[in-house]
């Protein structure tokens, strides 16, 4: 195996159209197979890698459709449990035209929510490559959050760990999120943080001083910023690598497709601008359509795009 992740999985339904909150009736459609570690599974294992996911669905229609999408593009689901006693987590999604979204999400207490250590498959632990974690995942209930705590030090020294917050102060207070994540931002060897997450962790002025100084300690650091591309730490390096125009239908899970794009390359060897270029490739091309995962691309998709930007992706010297 070469990448494992674990997280809940989710049913994403969605507001039909714009500008419709949740405080009154109106038409909804889904559902799509979503949740941030599954949408980064399938994104990885649709770029050809071999990819294991670890989860808990209920037995019911919801739970089907998720496991049979991550099945079907390759996602090994050995260690994803089917719940007798609850069902399949779902995420409810309102947009509106200024760009943001509201998010109800049942899990907590849902099938997504019951992941316990016991329900991995130990065979996947060997040889790994690489092992992704979210911030947000530890946040859902002490069972997850010390299921997570366990893999990231159950795996060997050479199985990359990289780390994606995904979770914002929303949600919990900045010290309890610091607190949460601080297990395994020790451990990770790549953070991903979106914008304001480096600046939370290190409790800097900014995030540019607080990528920097997770570099210098020898972390891999990947500033996620949206349309504007992402930006590369490593060591005293910084690098800025651009973001690709796309028409925007649906923007939900394009950080997760990112993380799985650049994890690709990276273990492929590319140089660490073209880790950042390919990325980039497949977070917008995952934003073109409607559902967090329907727009994940292929791997000669991914290609494609990049050639017709004019872009060439370079092996590491």
């Amino acid at each position: 195996m070469e990448i494992l992740t674990i997280g809940g999985l989710l049913a994403e339904i969605m507001r039909k159209d714009l500008d419709q909150p949740f405080t009154q009736a109106a038409d909804l459609t889904g559902p799509y197979p979503s949740g941030d570690a599954t949408i980064f599974a399938d994104v990885a294992a649709r770029l050809g890698n071999k990819v294991a996911m670890v989860g808990t669905v209920g037995n019911d229609g919801f739970g089907e459709c998720i496991v049979n999408r991550l099945k079907e593009d390759g996602v090994d689901v050995s260690s994803i449990k089917v719940d007798p006693l609850n069902t399949t987590g779902v995420a409810f999604v309102a947009y509106f035209s200024d760009g943001s979204r509201n998010f109800i999400y049942h899990w907590r207490y849902a099938a997504a929510g019951q992941i316990n250590y016991d329900q991995v498959n130990p065979e996947l632990l060997k040889d790994l490559k690489c092992l992704h974690l979210t911030g947000v995942g530890m946040s859902v209930n002490d069972s997850m959050k010390e299921t997570m705590y366990k893999l990231n030090n159950e795996v060997s020294d050479d199985t990359l760990v990289s780390f994606d917050p995904n979770i914002r102060p929303e949600v919990l207070s900045a010290d309890e999120i610091r607190e949460l994540c601080r297990p395994v931002l020790e451990r990770c060897d790549i953070f991903f943080p979106s914008e304001t997450e480096a600046q939370l962790f290190t409790q800097l002025e900014t995030d540019d001083l607080g990528c920097k100084k997770l570099a210098a300690e020898g972390k891999l650091v990947v500033l996620k910023n949206g349309e504007k591309g992402c930006v590369i730490y490593s060591g005293d390096q910084r690098m800025e690598v651009p973001s690709f125009e796309v028409e925007e239908i649906d923007p939900t899970g394009a950080g997760d497709s990112f993380a799985a794009g650049f994890i690709t390359a990276y273990l492929r060897g590319y140089d660490l601008k073209s880790c950042g270029y390919f990325a980039n490739a497949v977070g917008a091309l995952s934003v073109t359509k409607k559902g967090p995962m329907e727009g994940a691309p292929y791997e000669e998709d991914v290609f494609e795009f990049l050639k017709k930007n004019n872009v060439s992706l370079e092996y590491a010297k």
